[in-house]
């Protein structure tokens, strides 16, 4: 049986593997081609896929800049990439399990020997592609890559009786709670793109792609929406962001010089605009949310729906935060801690108006009488 599991489980892995590398491969060949290049090592372009491929999940590098060799770092990679190799693991995971047709327990050894053949496949990955200008990080790959992959392949099976069915879950309550704030925040940052639609235009002719060009700014910035979806949601929670070192945009501060020349940044905020701070009342009124959906249950299903919205945020803006090469661009992206205590907070007092409220407005006619 375990002979089985390991052949079924290492061929689905190299499956979920290549479903995203090829395409990328392909990619970097055409563009390799398209730009023309000094050589005709090939080897340029199969390097470019691997780091590619590692980007989408979310292993940083170590640059060393030219002209002068200066030290660099790109963590600020983009959220949205993680898609693709979340859902080719879970494909492949899936396909493990009905080729074998896998109990509970064969479930497990699957999901086990995926998770590190598919990581083992990043080390070597990122063992073959590093150079002296560009080096993945070779002790951060196995673990982002092996969350990645745990997270993918979580059985969606659930044990409840029939008796709890209608009955939702900490996890359930989290996740509907954090699509609210994501899609309040979603919308906000589209109004904002279009009222700045000659900003984006602006920044595009700066760039001057081409066709070739465009199309892959195009896929970029696509993938880079998450990231100031979660900056938008940052900024409606009084945190802000940052673009670059010692900037900071948030309804209260506006302190930016330059920012990158990337066509999704023209929804920026151009200045304060305290009266934003008012969206906190939004937050608040979430966590009362969250307190009424639960409070028919117990007080240990609200603290583990704040506890599980609390961890989302936190590794939301962790994700979404990081350094964009240079040393100008070190800080991009939301706080990881200021994010998370804010909105934290903010649903903290909403649970606790929502505990409270009822309580005194029933108290109130008692002392009036």
């Amino acid at each position: 049986m375990f002979q089985r599991v390991l052949w079924v489980s290492l061929t689905q892995a190299l499956r979920s593997v290549a479903i995203v590398l090829l395409p990328i491969a392909f990619i970097s060949l055409l563009a390799w081609a398209t730009a023309g290049s000094s050589n005709g090592n090939t080897s340029d372009p199969i390097r470019a896929a691997m780091w590619i491929w590692l980007g989408a999940h979310h292993v940083p590098f170590s640059l060393v800049l030219p002209p002068g060799g200066e030290h660099g770092l790109l963590s600020y990679l983009p959220l949205g990439a993680m898609i693709f190799p979340l859902l080719a693991i879970r494909s492949g995971f899936i396909r493990a399990c009905e080729r074998i047709n896998a109990n509970a327990q064969e479930k497990q050894l699957t999901r086990v020997i995926l998770t590190l053949v598919y990581a083992g496949i990043a080390s070597l990955m990122t063992w073959g592609s590093t150079t002296t200008a560009i080096a993945p990080n070779m002790y951060l790959t196995p673990v982002l890559v092996i969350a990645i992959s745990w997270v993918a392949t979580i059985s969606s099976t659930s044990s409840t009786s029939r008796a709890r069915r209608y009955e939702i879950s900490p996890k359930e309550i989290s996740i509907h709670v954090v699509a609210i704030m994501v899609g309040a925040a979603s919308l906000v940052f589209g109004i904002a793109l279009f009222l700045n639609l000659k900003t984006v235009e602006n920044l595009t002719t700066i760039l001057q792609p081409g066709f070739i060009g465009g199309l892959f700014l195009l896929i970029l910035n696509i993938l880079y929406l998450p990231n100031a979806i979660i900056a938008t949601l940052s900024y409606l929670g009084g945190a802000g962001f940052a673009i670059g070192s010692h900037t900071l945009i948030s309804p209260l501060t506006h302190r930016v010089s330059e920012i990158p020349a990337l066509p999704f940044l023209g929804g920026l905020p151009t200045g304060r605009h305290p009266l934003a701070l008012l969206s906190i009342v939004g937050f608040v009124a979430v966590g009362a949310l969250m307190y009424s959906v639960s409070i028919t249950q117990s007080s240990r299903v609200i603290f583990k729906s704040y506890f599980f919205t609390t961890v989302t945020v936190g590794v939301f803006a962790l994700l979404s935060s990081g350094s964009l090469i240079t040393s100008a661009m070190s800080a991009v992206g939301v706080s990881p801690w200021k994010m998370p205590l804010l909105v934290a907070s903010e649903l903290g007092l909403g649970i606790l108006l929502g505990m409270l409220l009822p309580r005194l407005l029933d108290a109130f006619p008692r002392s009036r009488a």
